[in-house]
């Protein structure tokens, strides 16, 4: 990769940092999708301990890419995403990749694919922190900027998603846990 094709990434993923997602911060900013992918990433970085047996670098290079079709869409929430949506996003983005010098495209294309599939535990695990921390990130907002739908979501949303394990069952618990304080002390 020569430092033109460096750049042109770069500034490509530079969108994520003004693309504003649906939920917002504790001081009431819209978040940004480079702002969640950052959080995603870092709870895998602090869950290497926990999980000895994943290839957690590979969880992070997983997280810090996740939403990068989204820098030529931008971010729908999931309660309202359609599969059209999916399609045009994922369409995209694989013309994106495809014009990536080989050795990132490659790995691009691996990641997304292992992503797709959710058959390694560390696309489980992936998945599972991007779907807590948008829920991690409503309980740090206040609860006049969540949408009716979110009270509820808050409560069920991901629980299948973490069943593959013990430690993120229970972060998901301690989660929920939040919301129903939040819920209570806030409505």
């Amino acid at each position: 990769m020569n430092a033109k094709e460096f750049l042109d990434i770069l500034h490509t993923a530079e969108k994520l940092k003004d693309t504003p997602r649906h939920c917002t911060t504790s001081q009431r900013r819209t978040e940004s999708v480079a702002e969640h992918s950052w959080r995603v990433s870092l709870m895998a970085m602090l869950l290497k301990n926990e999980f000895p047996d994943a290839d957690m670098d590979r969880v992070i290079r997983m997280c810090l890419i996740h939403d990068l079709g989204e820098c030529f869409t931008g971010d729908i929430p999931t309660f309202a995403k359609t599969d059209a949506d999916r399609v045009t996003e994922d369409s995209l983005l694989e013309r994106w990749v495809s014009s990536l010098p080989d050795g990132i495209g490659s790995e691009f294309s691996e990641l997304y694919a292992e992503m797709n599939a959710q058959q390694t535990v560390e696309a489980k695990i992936f998945k599972a922190l991007d779907k807590l921390e948008a829920l991690i990130q409503h309980n740090e907002s206040p609860i006049d900027t969540w949408s009716e739908n979110e009270y509820e979501l808050n409560k069920t949303y991901a629980f299948d998603t973490v069943a593959f394990s013990e430690w993120l069952t229970e972060l998901r618990k301690a989660i929920l846990a939040d919301t129903l304080e939040k819920i209570e002390r806030e409505s």
